[in-house]
């Protein structure tokens, strides 16, 4: 359990995403009564549609024609999805409902289909979850499944083993989290240690924003921290740096850059962990603005076949890290077809909104609270292109590849390691699982692939 104080978490707060009911009515007004085409079934025959197939053929189609700007056959399948897919309905149900208000926020983008502008006008901004957390919310959301706590459990086990017998030890934290995984890092190095080694943080901070947000500044937020490391007796120092996502982090890699030298000098212990940051670096899909400082990742010297992400990682070898934790989700988002991408995220974001059902009631404020965060990286894989489309996951063995192309080799993670995540998942529902593939180790769903953790060493 992460905390900042020994106290007992309270629960979450509740947090309610905009109701449907005013969609329900728009559409009422303009496709109840819309003629349906040969074939295609009335209100009185949707159930052969109601399971997760049917209810992915049905997306699919309807997206087909909102990109061919086809509003009939649109509006004929919203209405088919509206009436099987409500919002309050099973965990499929719930997974469609957020799809169809993504295709809905998509048409609005695009300004195809003329004849859904009112029902897009409507969706807007319904999948955005835009609660800001306190720590302890956070710490309580993040607690909630092994979505994240699976990766911190691993990554910390390795980080310990590596940097031990460092007198100084330099974390440079990429992660969506905001310094989540800290704390039970900052006890275990109490716990294990005679003697703490002087801790340095630097946070990455995303001059974008992405969920979940938090309701204080980088400034207030390692305050805390370093009052929490002195409470166990860690000596911390804490530097956030503002940068882009858009740029490969740019500003981060021109400071550390700037303190390789020193760090080699006093034999300090370097570590990157990157926690569900870096897919929202832009990928091979996206053009890449060449940078002037010659500080920062030069593209313009890059060969056609490099990119952003590659080249980020590129930078960070270049750093001689002692350690790289690389944690991500083990999905597929990059494709530039819109049904493959969409039928992708379907096949991938059931698996939050099935786990959900296992840890929070039918009608809880709290579960729609949470599926709100989901929902927006429907909305955003669906709804957005270019730049502004972030949510760009790539399967492991993408990642995998371009670590070693990097120069970095994989390592495994420690009997100890495994054995403290099985402990943690003994926390949580019987439908979590841990898998071995090789050195890494994938949290599993039911026996699906969920998130993913590696090691890495510099060759």
């Amino acid at each position: 359990m992460m905390r900042f104080t020994e106290t007992l978490l309270p629960s979450l707060p509740s947090h309610q995403i905009s109701p449907f009911s005013s969609l329900n009515m728009d559409m009422n007004n303009q496709v109840y009564n819309a003629r349906p085409w040969l074939g295609f079934p009335t209100s009185k025959s949707l159930g052969s549609f109601g399971d997760a197939n049917g209810m992915e053929q049905l997306l699919v189609h309807c997206a087909n024609a909102i990109e061919t700007n086809d509003a009939t056959l649109a509006q004929q399948i919203l209405w088919v999805l509206n009436n099987i897919a409500p919002p309050d309905g099973d965990s499929n149900q719930r997974l469609t409902c957020g799809f169809l208000r993504a295709i809905i926020a998509r048409a609005a983008n695009s300004g195809t289909c003329k004849l859904l502008t009112t029902m897009a006008n409507v969706h807007t901004n319904l999948a955005m979850n835009n609660h800001k957390f306190s720590i302890i919310e956070l710490a309580n959301f993040v607690d909630l499944t092994p979505w994240h706590r699976f990766g911190f459990t691993a990554a910390n086990a390795a980080i310990l083993e590596a940097v031990e017998g460092y007198s100084v030890v330099h974390i440079v934290d990429l992660s969506m989290t905001h310094c989540m995984q800290i704390p039970t890092l900052i006890d275990a190095i109490a716990t294990r240690s005679e003697v703490a080694p002087l801790v340095k943080l630097t946070v990455a901070v995303p001059t974008e924003d992405f969920p979940p947000m938090l309701d204080l500044s980088y400034e207030e937020l390692g305050t805390k921290l370093v009052n929490f490391s002195r409470s166990r007796n860690v000596v911390m120092e804490f530097r956030a740096i503002p940068s882009s996502v858009s740029n490969g982090f740019s500003s981060l890699i021109e400071q550390l850059r700037m303190q390789h030298l020193i760090r080699a000098e006093n034999g300090e212990a370097l570590v990157i962990n990157s926690h569900m940051m870096l897919h929202y670096i832009p990928d091979e899909t996206l053009p890449v603005v060449q940078n002037t400082s010659s500080t920062q990742i030069s593209i313009e010297t890059c060969s056609s076949n490099s990119f952003l992400r590659s080249l980020f990682l590129e930078a960070l070898r270049s750093l001689d890290p002692t350690i790289m934790i690389l944690v991500d989700e083990d999905a597929d988002f990059t494709s530039n077809n819109l049904v493959h991408r969409l039928r992708s995220a379907y096949n991938y974001l059931w698996i939050p909104f099935d786990t959900v059902d296992t840890f929070l009631p039918r009608g809880s404020k709290q579960r729609q609270w949470y599926e709100a965060d989901i929902c927006w990286k429907i909305e955003n894989v669906i709804a957005h292109e270019g730049p502004q489309r972030v949510e760009r996951l790539e399967p492991k063995s993408k990642w995998v590849q371009r670590m070693r192309n990097a120069g970095f080799r994989g390592i495994s993670f420690s009997e100890e390691a495994i054995t403290e995540v099985k402990s943690m998942l003994d926390e949580h529902a019987a439908g979590w699982g841990l898998k071995r593939e090789e050195e890494d180790v994938v949290l599993t769903w039911k026996g699906h692939n969920v998130v993913f953790a590696t090691a890495w060493l510099p060759i």
